[in-house]
């Protein structure tokens, strides 16, 4: 039986908006984000990730908060006030690193004391955002505590249930996508379990506590971002041995259970960022993580690896390093996503800049005012017909618009074409990672 939930969904980026739809579906919902600029768009059918549909946000929001009352739809806003009729409160805020590779709370924190204001008796607070295990329970809880001057699971409860959003993927979305859920006693843990039940097709899977589903969403990540790292060490090896190294995969991927992982950037916000919060609670309670640790500075060092091995290919050209031109095809931390947060690719252009390369960045995904604000100004354009002769070309990202790309009319003389990705035909590179 559908209960009276009334949801508010805190934080609408890559993770809140599709699940806000999602319950806008089927119960009363309230997104909220900080960004009044956001809300505007996407009350005006625009999502600036390019996540959600004009269409789909059309079908399913609502004008006024008032109109909610017929028990479904989706009601956006900024202001924090009107979420105070909520029982169910969603907390979907980034949870980045700081420049020392330190997890950052803080907007979970901010977050947790805007709910507290208006926690009531009853009320359950669910967290999505990506933590180490023994956050929600040890150290958000006492902030809805400190705030709301409610008890935690007397007055009020939480859980924990960790998204799996993959962005640009139009395939797995938030429904298909099989759903961790838990919660801070075992009632609770069901009430949730059967909450998300409603929206996930693909099922859910309820954890027997909080920090077993906060464990479970950390390592998920850090696998992926220690075997991307095993492969990256090959690529370095064979190209040494002269030997590429999609061909060495391709042929140990004929065997069934070979991992089929590619070398390149791993940035974003999940991949190379969640090792980092696994990592800090390890050493918290005494221990050094030897893997963890050495496969996130090796995929750290990527992008000075690419441009370092460039370098060295224009040298063999007799390529003019000093005011050379250099295009590099692609910003954003993935292919096919405008999301540039933590992208790898800064890294490129930072080490090509200490050795006076001129730099064009093309990505027809990536926003430039974004680039600008996050990368201190660093410019990211169009290509003109004027854009050609460049020294050497580096394929970043594998945006699918790069494969209708004539890189032969960019290229100058002598140039090098370097991709990254593997994506272009053989007969127009000059290395692959």
């Amino acid at each position: 039986m559908k209960e009276n939930y009334k949801i508010a969904i805190v934080g609408l980026g890559y993770v809140g908006l599709p699940l806000a739809i999602e319950f806008g579906k089927k119960f009363s919902t309230i997104g909220f984000d900080i960004n009044k600029n956001r809300i505007d768009s996407l009350n005006n059918g625009l999502d600036e990730t390019l996540e959600i549909e004009g269409d789909v946000l059309e079908q399913v929001l609502v004008s006024n908060i008032e109109d909610l009352n017929s028990g479904k739809g989706l009601f956006l806003t900024s202001k924090s006030d009107q979420i105070k009729d909520s029982n169910i409160f969603i907390i979907t805020v980034p949870t980045p690193i700081d420049k020392n590779n330190r997890p950052d709370l803080s907007p979970l924190f901010k977050a947790s004391e805007m709910v507290g204001n208006v926690l009531k008796k009853g009320d359950i607070v669910i967290y999505e955002s990506t933590v180490y295990p023994g956050v929600t329970e040890d150290e958000c809880a006492p902030v809805l505590e400190r705030i709301s001057g409610l008890k935690f699971n007397l007055d009020f409860f939480c859980g924990y249930s960790p998204e799996r959003i993959n962005p640009g993927d139009k395939e797995h979305t938030v429904s298909k996508i099989l759903k961790i859920t838990s919660g801070s006693n075992p009632e609770i843990a069901v009430i949730i379990d059967n909450l998300y039940n409603t929206i996930i097709t693909a099922g859910t899977h309820l954890a027997p506590s909080i920090k077993v589903a906060e464990a479970a969403k950390v390592i998920e990540n850090a696998q992926r971002d220690i075997n991307i790292a095993f492969i990256n060490e090959l690529a370095k090896i064979f190209n040494r041995l002269d030997i590429d190294t999609n061909d060495v995969l391709d042929a140990a991927g004929t065997k069934w259970n070979f991992l089929r992982f590619r070398p390149g950037l791993v940035g974003g916000h999940c991949i190379g960022v969640d090792p980092y919060y696994l990592a800090q609670k390890a050493q918290e309670v005494g221990y050094h993580p030897e893997i963890i640790l050495s496969g996130r500075r090796l995929n750290d060092g990527m992008g000075e690896y690419v441009a370092k091995e460039v370098i060295k290919l224009m040298v063999k050209r007799d390529i003019r390093i000093n005011n050379s031109k250099v295009l590099i095809l692609g910003f954003s931390f993935k292919e096919n996503c405008p999301d540039v947060r933590n992208t790898k690719v800064i890294d490129i252009v930072r080490s090509l800049d200490e050795f006076g390369v001129n730099i064009v960045i093309f990505d027809p995904w990536a926003d430039p005012q974004e680039v600008k604000r996050q990368y201190n100004q660093l410019s990211v354009r169009e290509l003109s017909p004027l854009d050609k002769s460049f020294d050497a070309i580096i394929l970043a990202v594998a945006h699918s618009d790069f494969l209708k790309l004539n890189i032969s009319a960019l290229r100058g003389t002598k140039s090098i074409v370097y991709d990254i990705k593997g994506i272009l035909p053989k007969t127009e590179t000059d290395a692959c990672l």
